[in-house]
């Protein structure tokens, strides 16, 4: 039986890790070798990178919180608490979104923590 040349696979594996590898500068997106450390290594700076992110916008939101429950005469830990006690539910990515929008509603969210402060 005849040997097949991996000729066509190689080609194949070279061509998707340089179309990863678009947009790179250099010889990083030209050259296979020097292309393919440059692709793993984003790679995995991107799977890191998406862990970060969740970090980084519940800081935010955080941030955003306690900003607006200084406002209204409360600090941040307070106010979560008093929320709790509350009964109400509501994640930090709403209750940011309505601190930034919405001032009016997140004042009356921030007297009911404050009635129910123990």
């Amino acid at each position: 039986m005849a040997r097949i040349k991996g000729g066509l696979n190689a080609k194949k594996k070279h061509n998707r890790i340089l179309k990863l590898a678009k947009g790179y500068r250099g010889a990083r997106s030209n050259q296979y070798r020097v292309a393919k450390q440059s692709v793993m290594r984003a790679l995995t700076s991107s799977y890191a990178g998406r862990k970060q992110n969740k970090r980084q916008f519940r800081q935010l939101w955080i941030a955003r919180i306690n900003a607006a429950a200084r406002m209204n005469g409360l600090s941040y830990s307070k106010f979560m608490f008093g929320l709790k006690n509350a009964g109400i539910d509501m994640n930090r990515k709403m209750l940011a979104e309505m601190a930034v929008n919405d001032a009016a509603g997140f004042t009356s969210l921030a007297e009911i923590a404050k009635s129910n402060l123990k």
